[in-house]
């Protein structure tokens, strides 16, 4: 059966998803203060840290690009530890352009796509029937600018706090990969192997790559080649079953 379409009116849409956005909008916050106590300490000032959570709404994309910043990492390696961190947005993006009306304009495609962030697509995706794109709207206006002043805010703090201080905040920074990665660890083995694997294997390169004198293997490389390496091996050797298996034809 085609879906229907969502009662609620634009106006109605927007304000709903401004309410839904406001716990969304506080996580992103205390995540975002880690994330502008690692600026802080790349260099970044509090308006660049701001800008740079206005375009790139991922705590992991955002780390790996503060990260090669403070490598002074070339501009093509910035570009590609950005979207390997960050390729999964395209499957969520593809997801969730089924949940919009075929009537949906390409700039209200567009708009949502520029918002999809892990939680964000947890909560559009779980509305009824058709998603009306102000409801993605409302919770990107409450959710995005507490991001983008998350790290502004930790980047000023970074710079008043003493470094003793600083040095302990960044370890929230830690604790929150942890956090993600744990999980999913428990849950299935395959991630659980491939999480030490990857922890050994950065290790490894880490050293090769310092006693070969490789300069041109920064860090920023070793993130791009392990990704591609662990997560491709991974993907040919234990593909991931669709859900509920083929659909009945008729």
């Amino acid at each position: 059966m085609p879906q229907q379409t969502n009662a609620l009116s634009p106006s109605a849409a927007l304000r709903a998803g401004m309410r839904d956005g406001v716990p969304i909008a506080m996580g992103y916050f205390a995540v975002a203060f880690s994330l502008g106590i690692a600026g802080r300490n790349a260099g970044l000032t509090p308006l660049q840290g701001f800008v740079i959570s206005i375009l790139n709404h991922a705590s992991a994309g955002e780390y790996a690009g503060i990260t090669a910043i403070a490598a002074l990492a070339p501009y093509w390696e910035l570009a590609v530890t950005i979207l390997i961190t960050n390729a999964r947005y395209l499957l969520m993006s593809c997801a969730l352009s089924q949940k919009l009306a075929p009537e949906t304009s390409l700039w209200h495609r567009i708009g949502v796509g520029f918002g999809i962030t892990d939680e964000i697509f947890g909560i559009s995706m779980a509305r009824p029937g058709f998603l009306e794109p102000s409801y993605t709207y409302g919770a990107m206006v409450v959710a995005i600018p507490s991001w983008a002043a998350g790290t502004a805010l930790g980047i000023i703090a970074g710079n008043i706090l003493p470094l003793r201080v600083v040095s302990a905040l960044s370890v929230a920074l830690y604790g929150m990969f942890l956090a993600i990665i744990i999980p999913p660890a428990r849950k299935d083995r395959v991630v659980g192997v491939l999480v030490v694997l990857s922890f050994a294997a950065s290790f490894g390169l880490g050293k090769l790559a310092r006693a070969l004198s490789l300069s041109w293997l920064t860090g920023g490389t070793q993130v791009i080649l392990l990704t591609l390496l662990l997560a491709g091996g991974a993907a040919a050797l234990f593909p991931v079953e669709e859900e509920g298996g083929q659909e009945n034809a008729g």
